[in-house]
């Protein structure tokens, strides 16, 4: 995520419009705790039509996440804090729309420890539940600094699965005992619908990243077209020709002809 404080700002402000609209979508429902009545399946299920809407209409992907991080707390009863984990390729993991501190040094344990509830629900099992945390054996080494950190209870959910892109949800408490059957239940609604979300987060974020890509090739192109007089087809001979030089992708060849003027010839090591 960029450090750019304008950016910071607007995905901030993202982030309040979502916690207002999954308010509004709450106003005058039952809480979060009545969800095992009739009337609380009901109010659960428009809420949940809402969120769906929402996030459907975001194309944001850092206010998709957060949005679907809010509406975790506002409808699952016990949760307190939360973050998504995401993992590319099955090796890159990342926190990302964490509500607090909290989550955010939950989730660096996690990855500094490579153990953890939401590791398992990445990889292994869809629902991870830690009733107590500073009696946790699952995971000792992180239990124990988790604890510490300020978690009494967890629950992680697999969002998505496909390739090597992978998802969890993690759901925080402070208290131990927190999170009930129902918690479980009500989650794993929650996680079906942002599933959807953060595969069309992904999916955006993707095609992003390759428009962008070809944007830059294509200005690339240009620079080596207008400098030395030669075809389209010629320009990207010789900047697929760096790329494999240097041992850069074409991507970061074009940034940098784009940036500096200049292409990288030797190998990087």
């Amino acid at each position: 995520m960029s450090s750019h404080p304008h950016l910071r700002d607007r995905t901030f402000r993202r982030r309040e419009l979502k916690v207002e609209n999954v308010s509004a979508a709450a106003s005058g429902q039952p809480s979060k705790q009545n969800t095992g009545t009739a009337a609380g399946q009901d109010a659960l299920a428009v809420r949940l039509g809402d969120l769906a809407r929402s996030l459907q209409n975001e194309v944001d992907t850092d206010a998709i996440l957060a949005g679907m991080v809010q509406a975790a707390i506002e409808l699952i009863p016990g949760v307190e804090e939360g973050s998504i984990s995401v993992v590319v390729g099955r090796k890159e993991v990342g926190s990302r729309a964490a509500s607090s501190d909290l989550p955010k040094r939950i989730d660096a344990i996690q990855m500094e420890v490579n153990e953890g509830p939401c590791l398992d629900a990445v990889y292994e099992q869809k629902t991870v539940r830690v009733a107590d945390m500073s009696t946790e054996k699952r995971w000792p080494r992180f239990a124990e600094r988790a604890y510490a950190a300020g978690a009494g209870s967890m629950l992680s959910f697999q969002l998505y699965v496909e390739g090597g892109n992978l998802g969890a949800l993690n759901l925080y408490a402070k208290e131990a005992g927190a999170f009930t059957d129902e918690s479980e239940h009500v989650g794993l609604l929650v996680a079906a619908h942002a599933a959807v979300a953060f595969a069309e987060a992904q999916k955006t974020e993707q095609l992003q990243e390759a428009l962008t890509t070809r944007d830059l090739i294509g200005q690339a192109k240009g620079i080596l077209m207008e400098r030395h007089k030669i075809t389209d087809q010629q320009a990207f001979a010789i900047l697929t020709h760096a790329s494999q030089n240097s041992n850069l992708k074409l991507r970061d060849v074009a940034i940098r002809l784009v940036t500096s003027g200049e292409i990288p010839s030797q190998t990087q090591h």
